[in-house]
């Protein structure tokens, strides 16, 4: 799961133009930027409120954020 999410993730991010320092403060700094850096370079794995957080900014399910669906 967590290069799922990881590569989708990034992918999100990346469709919608953002830096991941873009993303944090689209966010409203709820997550950092280090932490969405951290995230995709698969070096820790996010908790599933910040997976809620990230799939109600990007409008797509927890399952399509995990990779369990396309």
């Amino acid at each position: 799961m967590k290069n799922k999410v990881s590569k989708r993730l990034k992918e999100l991010r990346e469709e919608k133009g953002l830096s991941q320092a873009q993303l944090a403060k689209e966010l409203n700094n709820q997550i950092s930027a280090s932490a969405i850096g951290a995230w995709e370079l698969n070096k820790r794995i996010p908790t599933i409120e910040s997976c809620i957080i990230l799939a109600e900014y990007f409008t797509v399910s927890l399952d399509y954020l995990a990779g369990l669906e396309n």
